[in-house]
């Protein structure tokens, strides 16, 4: 059983992604004075009483897109109302009741189901008292609110769970699962992938370069085994962004990738890598994210490429991700998705691999013997006294050494290679550091990576 979905709709420019950002209590949804600016479902888990809802931001009723997805935003909107248990109606206390409001309240009532009227933007105690002309949209009196202000959320939110009454008593608690960011370039089929897991058209897909602006959360249940997708928006070199709306699209793209627990980076089989793609790379590297290529429409190249071929091609262009798994997939025909999502799901057990610290300095132990770290001129012998597994996700181990000036770059990547080979992390990076262990340290402490 998932939990009750609570639906945000109003017409464009009511503050609903700020009344969603407000509620849950961190920045999800883009806000911007621009009208269209949410055009996907952006939804979030969301704490009501004793139990969880799934709050649900939706773009604006009335008004179609300025871009060619107009139709599709408004059946985004039809979906959220569909599987809504909740409607929460929102209205603006500033500009009173529109024709647009009205329009908007005689489809919810074809509904027939819950709602609470909300009139936000009561950021002064003078606007409380003019917002009685809100009956006449028929759900009764409006509730006074200010996201921005977060004035009057206890009361909406004691209104939903009125409303939900037993059923959010018998919502789960949410649970953690496993966090697929999937990022890329612009239209590298992300949405598709997402709706073709989904089996439903959860995301928005078009031709047109830029449609998903928002990092969409979507939970997807393959046989019997939760996660969340996160849909982000295509990234773009930082000169070519145009306004706000994409210069907040692109952080928030990057920021999905941190909060991820695995990275799919897509990418178009039939176009050469660029530049982007490789910054893409360095970016999931320096953060030590677990990554699966995804080569998407890999049925428009497979006739020109080999797979092989390919996969050196890849090791060529993003060295740093030499250890990564490939999936060739094709969103539109399902071909390997759900193999990516296993790609995922055993990178995502990989970074929590801990290794006991026996095992862990044997393996060490071997290695040295392979090839120990040059000897320089003035310098102790080097040596590895011991080393410690002192984290996971990523896994990192802290190598205690009797001078860290002996382990230069080039061994602390044999290193790293060497580990990733024995121990059961082969294929996710591996945060290797440093420390001094003696009577006199020397040098600064060293990280290394992947």
């Amino acid at each position: 059983m998932g939990l009750p979905v609570v639906a945000i709709v109003g017409r464009p420019n009511v503050g609903k992604s700020s009344l969603l950002n407000c509620l849950v209590g961190r920045r999800i949804a883009i806000v911007d004075p621009t009208a269209g600016v949410t055009r996907d479902r952006v939804s979030a888990p969301l704490a009501v009483g004793e139990g969880y809802v799934e709050l649900v931001d939706t773009g604006g009723m009335g008004i179609a897109d300025s871009g060619p997805v107009g139709d599709q935003v408004q059946q985004q909107i039809d979906y959220a109302l569909a599987s809504a248990a909740v409607i929460l109606f929102v209205v603006d206390a500033r500009e009173g009741l529109t024709g647009l409001d009205s329009a908007a309240a005689r489809r919810l009532r074809k509904q027939d189901k819950p709602v609470v009227l909300a009139a936000n933007k009561v950021d002064h105690e003078s606007l409380a008292m003019q917002i009685g002309e809100f009956e006449a949209l028929g759900f009764g009196g409006a509730l006074a609110v200010s996201a921005k202000h977060a004035r009057g959320t206890r009361d909406l939110l004691d209104a939903v769970a009125a409303a939900l009454g037993p059923a959010l008593a018998e919502a789960p608690r949410p649970t953690a699962v496993m966090k697929l960011a999937v990022v890329g370039k612009r239209n590298t089929g992300k949405s598709t992938f997402i709706n073709t897991l989904a089996g439903e058209p959860r995301v928005i897909v078009s031709q047109t370069p830029g449609t998903t602006r928002d990092s969409i959360d979507v939970t997807i249940e393959l046989d019997g085994r939760s996660f969340v997708l996160i849909d982000t928006a295509g990234v773009r070199k930082r000169k070519s962004l145009s306004g706000d709306i994409e210069f907040y699209s692109l952080h928030r793209a990057l920021r999905s990738m941190r909060r991820a627990d695995v990275v799919a980076l897509t990418i178009y089989a039939s176009v050469k890598l660029s530049q982007v793609d490789k910054d893409l790379a360095g970016q999931i590297a320096a953060q030590f994210k677990p990554v699966v290529l995804v080569v998407n429409k890999w049925d428009l190249a497979r006739d020109r490429a080999d797979a092989a071929d390919y996969a050196e091609y890849l090791a060529k262009v993003f060295p740093e991700l030499s250890y990564a798994p490939i999936s060739l997939t094709s969103a539109t025909e399902g071909l390997n998705v759900r193999q990516t999502i296993a790609f995922a799901e055993e990178l995502f057990r990989q970074s929590r691999t801990r290794v006991p610290t026996p095992r862990l300095n044997q393996v060490i132990k071997e290695i040295v013997a392979l090839r120990g770290p040059s000897h320089k001129a003035g310098t102790k012998p080097p040596r590895i006294l011991y080393a410690s597994q002192v984290a996971v996700a990523p896994p990192t181990i802290v190598c205690f050494v009797n001078d860290v000036r002996s382990f230069d770059a080039g061994y602390q990547r044999f290193l790293v290679n060497q580990l990733r080979q024995r121990l059961p992390t082969a294929e996710v990076p591996i945060r290797l550091l440093f420390r001094h262990r003696g009577s006199k340290p020397r040098g600064r402490p060293r990280p290394r990576s992947r």
